[in-house]
């Protein structure tokens, strides 16, 4: 290839037209939607999980507090402060939400001896999906 082929080569190749940019910017925000989607759907479906986890730290928290008080839970009017100094930084967490848990004793479902519950995403008892109650007698 000579220098004027190379130099023709060149001038045809120098930018990309309306038409490629625009071509790029569609893939892209088709790949960024799907992306969106699938982030958004793993973020709902782990706060639910992050829930269930600590929901389960707090009742083996409290069944350390019966082991304690002769099988005694805290009443539903005592509350989970009850058993606050004996989790992480002294105090009961919220639900991922931003939530407090709700907590029962005893317990109105079976022979549960409490019951806590995360009304969800959107902090309001029932709910579906995301916004499903998370309760401790139905995690496994």
């Amino acid at each position: 290839m000579n220098k004027r082929q190379s130099s023709l080569l060149l001038q045809s190749r120098r930018g990309l037209t309306l038409i490629e940019i625009m071509v790029v910017l569609a893939l892209l925000g088709v790949l960024m939607t799907v992306v969106a989607v699938n982030v958004m759907g793993a973020f709902d479906s782990g706060s639910a999980q992050a829930a269930g986890i600590q929901m389960k730290s707090i009742e083996n928290t409290l069944n350390m507090y019966a082991l304690k008080n002769k099988g005694k839970y805290p009443t539903t009017s005592e509350g989970l402060d009850k058993i606050a100094k004996l989790l992480p930084n002294n105090k009961v967490p919220l639900d991922p939400w931003g939530n407090n848990y709700q907590y029962f004793s005893p317990g109105t479902h079976s022979d549960n001896k409490f019951e806590l519950i995360s009304y969800g995403a959107d902090g309001k008892e029932g709910g579906e999906e995301d916004k499903a109650d998370i309760k401790s007698w139905e995690l496994e």
